[in-house]
């Protein structure tokens, strides 16, 4: 039988959720609604937002959401088998950044910015495992929008399960060896939702 938890934060404290293996900190309303809806607006106007792909079967395929990449000079990032050069730190993520360090305790160099569009937008299970992240990477994660699960499963054993919902403004930190013994994603809906931004923000090692 799947070991299953679903946790839905009714105040402002932060929740924090040690894993076999691993440990969340989430935050429901690190952001105002106002300061989320504000922030929201901006993204979605002053990011270049496009469509990647990736080679599935010698085919190219499209992700399904919009994608974009930003950070300091020189940190490049690798993953679907494509290599993404940084855009400069477009307002308004150099205050979503300085809001969120002091609590991560971390001077992330990066963000990937991912924007679904509807409930048909998504992400499959992965892992944010990738060598340019170094040993037991620390991703914080800002969710804009509509809210949207947020799935964990074992590597091992696909019994072992977690799941929350990512709210507006709210941050998750993800961090410990978690990216070492567990993948997650955000499934599709047939829900009628709105747009939803998640930017997990990273430090790329030289």
């Amino acid at each position: 039988m799947n070991q299953q938890l679903f946790v839905f934060p009714e105040d402002d404290a932060p929740h924090k959720v040690l894993l076999k293996d691993g440990a969340l900190e989430y935050y429901p309303h690190f952001f105002t609604i106002p300061e989320a809806d504000r922030l929201l607006q901006q993204l979605l106007k002053k990011i270049d937002w496009k469509q990647e792909s990736m080679n599935m079967y010698g085919k190219q395929v499209l992700f399904p959401r919009l994608m974009a990449w930003h950070g300091d000079a020189g940190s490049t990032y690798a993953f679907s088998g494509k290599t993404y050069s940084p855009q400069p730190w477009t307002p308004p993520l150099p205050e979503i950044r300085q809001r969120i360090e002091p609590v991560a305790g971390v001077q992330f160099n990066s963000v990937l910015l991912n924007l679904y569009r509807d409930g048909k937008d998504a992400m499959g299970w992965h892992a944010d495992d990738e060598p340019e992240l170094g040993l037991n990477p620390l991703i914080a994660s800002v969710n804009l929008g509509a809210t949207r699960r947020f799935m964990l499963r074992y590597k091992s054993d696909h019994r072992l399960k977690y799941e929350l919902e990512l709210q507006h403004g709210s941050l998750l930190i993800m961090k410990g060896t978690i990216q070492h013994y567990w993948q997650h994603q955000v499934p599709k809906t047939s829900r009628p939702l709105p747009s939803r931004i998640n930017l997990t923000f990273r430090v790329i090692k030289a």
